[in-house]
């Protein structure tokens, strides 16, 4: 009996995994529905051509306090025309391309296991979870992951609407304008943070599964790192929204 109980530790473990996995997709799916009472869709915004100097200096600048300035910066200056210089509005654009791109990789980590992904030799790799388990659960937290960032999109559009209306007003916002939008930025900070977490689940399950072994784990690691990137960058723009 003593030399089962690895095993079973290993099995209770992956169990608990995947209920936290349940739980992050129940909730991904809770704030899609939640967003799509302010906000029907959100889709990669529509390109911009030619910005202006002042507004690609006012994107490179928002974007040197990121972690990925260059990144952020080519992402966003095509958009550059749309956001002009609103800080809320950048933010938005932002968690606009990281929804937009979690859901191309959530599509492409579909179609990879449509055709069919490897899966170990029985009883190999002492209990661990398999490379095709691995893809089906980043499927769902991936999924999870492009409603929460949907979500910070619909949060923010919100803030943008509010920080518009208080400054058209006469008095320009009061105390409980203030204290709305430091709600909705608060909002899109969580819903970015849940995204952030689903990714890196998605990478510490491939990594636990040894995905980086086959063609299909790699790329999809790979996809995983650069929109990691894309959604850190989001969440830096929005906790630099200036209140």
């Amino acid at each position: 009996m003593a030399a089962q109980q690895p095993r079973a530790l290993t099995v209770h473990h992956h169990t608990r995994r995947h209920l936290v996995l349940i739980v992050l997709t129940v909730a991904a799916t809770a704030a899609a529905r939640a967003a799509s009472a302010h906000h029907t869709a959100a889709p990669a915004p529509r390109a911009a051509e030619s910005p202006s100097p002042a507004v690609a200096s006012f994107v490179r600048a928002r974007c040197a306090a990121t972690l990925y300035p260059a990144l952020c910066y080519d992402c966003l200056l095509p958009y550059a025309s749309e956001v002009q210089e609103n800080p809320a509005r950048l933010a938005r654009v932002a968690a606009d391309v990281a929804a937009a791109r979690l859901h191309a990789l959530c599509a492409r980590v579909k179609d990879i296991l449509r055709h069919g992904a490897p899966e170990p030799n029985e009883g190999g790799g002492g209990g661990r979870p398999s490379e095709a388990a691995a893809l089906r659960d980043c499927a769902s937290t991936i999924s999870g992951a492009a409603d929460l960032a949907r979500q910070s999109s619909a949060e923010l559009t919100k803030l943008e609407m509010d920080l518009d209306a208080a400054a058209s007003s006469a008095a320009g916002g009061g105390t409980s304008d203030r204290r709305k939008a430091r709600w909705e930025v608060s909002n899109a900070k969580t819903w970015l943070s849940a995204a952030v977490t689903n990714e890196g689940t998605c990478a510490d399950g491939l990594a636990e599964a040894g995905a980086a072994d086959s063609p299909a784990g790699k790329e999809v690691a790979a996809g995983v790192a650069a929109v990691q990137q894309c959604t850190s960058n989001a969440l830096a723009l929005v906790n630099g929204i200036p209140l």
